[in-house]
């Protein structure tokens, strides 16, 4: 199994102070060397994700319910709201269709929207208890669910990085956007005659390590905190909501599959699974198939709005179509006309890099070069030159774990972030690439 960030980072402490106790001056000296080359290479590069400005207190709660569970605070809040958020319609879908059994997904699109306006568990499910409809707008967004059960509305952060390779919270801007409108489609069929057993049982698959390991501790800490608030509130139809976690790993292993068949036979109400859309999309027919929700809290590409789900699949992110819109803006708001794109391989990466072509050619940029590169790949040489050839006044990466290893060919070549104009995006963009950069990883 690949190492957690954590882990990785308690790794090279470790190396670092075995050098020093054998007096490896030179190591010492290598190191320092390195660490001087890389700072504040990653200054000024910009990128999306899906983000709300969370209120401080949220935060602390966020961090504090990860601390409780054994692990230092957190660094990065990238979709703990919107995993936050995806436990919290669950649990209002099955006290409102009052079970726990297939037929609370019929719910679920309703919960987020047309009804009475509500903030939290608490209001909503009072709502609820004297016959009327709750409209949850969560932490993160207003959500207002399509009929394919993914948010039409959504809050998209921008981050940026700072001197010390660490994203800079005092520049993060924000910025609303909606989804076309036709993407606000007729509610899907719920197809499956699942029982429920009277007691709402939730798993999580987050990525415990891999290429999208930084994502997996907000997520985990949100479902966590979720099911806190609720059991705190009397829980659903009358008992404590179980939780139950589980590692994704990433598109690479077979984590995922081996995840989900035992929390399938631990007889789950649902799977709520990230960060990877391509990780989704290897177990999605399994879950569905089983009669369980599978509701993502991170999951952006475009292919799961139209999958033939049986109604079954949601997400609180929105689609890359709504983020390819809100990035190409930016970068030629910037002032940028000619644009490159490094991509990731895989539904993602090959979705999110259409969508924002089209919105940079029509607010009159133009996309000089596309290089899609393999996701298991360990160098970057030749991606990196034939960009360089084009000279483009930005560069966007759509990429995971591996973005640290493109910009640290970028920089070698003259075309880092300190250079040119470098733009991420929500697989990329945390602190993490930051360690992951400096490390020279």
């Amino acid at each position: 199994m690949r190492k957690t960030w954590a882990q990785l980072g308690a790794a090279v402490l470790g190396l670092a102070l075995v050098g020093a106790a054998c007096g490896g001056s030179e190591d010492k000296a290598s190191e320092t060397g390195a660490a001087a080359a890389t700072a504040g290479q990653l200054v000024g590069m910009k990128g999306t994700t899906p983000l709300v400005k969370l209120s401080d207190d949220f935060k602390k709660k966020l961090s504090d319910a990860w601390v409780k569970a054994g692990n230092q605070p957190l660094k990065d809040y990238n979709y703990g709201a919107e995993a936050y958020d995806a436990v919290v319609v669950i649990a209002l879908a099955a006290e409102k269709a009052k079970t726990d059994g297939i037929d609370y997904a019929k719910e679920i699109n309703g919960i987020t929207r047309g009804g009475e306006k509500c903030k939290d568990f608490t209001s909503c499910k009072a709502i609820i208890a004297k016959g009327g409809d709750p409209d949850y707008d969560g932490i993160s967004g207003p959500l207002e669910f399509s009929g394919n059960c993914e948010p039409t509305k959504a809050s998209f952060g921008v981050l940026q990085f700072g001197k010390d390779n660490r994203l800079d919270d005092t520049k993060t801007v924000y910025k609303e956007a909606s989804a076309p409108a036709a993407a606000d489609v007729p509610q899907v069929p719920v197809e499956g005659t699942r029982a429920g057993d009277g007691t709402l049982k939730l798993g999580t698959i987050f990525p415990q390590a891999g290429s999208l390991a930084f994502l997996g501790p907000p997520e985990f800490a949100g479902f966590d905190l979720a099911i806190a608030d609720i059991n705190a509130a009397g829980g659903v139809l009358g008992k404590p909501v179980v939780g139950i976690k589980g590692d994704s790993g990433d598109a690479t292993t077979d984590t995922v599959n081996q995840t989900t068949d035992r929390l399938l036979a631990e007889k789950v109400d649902a799977i709520i699974i990230g960060a990877s859309s391509g990780v989704s999309l290897k177990v999605i027919d399994k879950i569905t198939g089983a009669g369980v929700v599978q509701f993502s809290p991170a999951n952006t590409s475009k292919t799961l709005s139209t999958y033939k789900d049986k109604g079954l699949y949601c997400r609180t992110a929105p689609s890359d179509v709504v983020q390819g819109a809100v990035l190409g803006a930016i970068v030629v708001g910037d002032g940028h006309k000619n644009v490159a794109i490094i991509n990731r391989n895989d539904s993602y990466g090959v979705g999110l890099t259409e969508d924002l072509t089209k919105a940079i050619t029509e607010a009159g940029g133009k996309v000089v070069i596309t290089k899609t590169y393999d996701e298991k790949a360990d160098k970057f040489n030749a991606e990196v030159n034939e960009i360089k050839a084009q000279k483009p006044d930005a560069v966007v990466i759509i990429g995971f774990e591996e973005s640290s290893k493109i910009l640290s060919t970028m920089v070698e070549a003259g075309v880092g972030p300190t250079k040119i104009a470098v733009y991420g995006v929500d697989g990329n963009m945390g602190n993490a690439l930051g360690e992951s950069f400096d490390a020279g990883k």
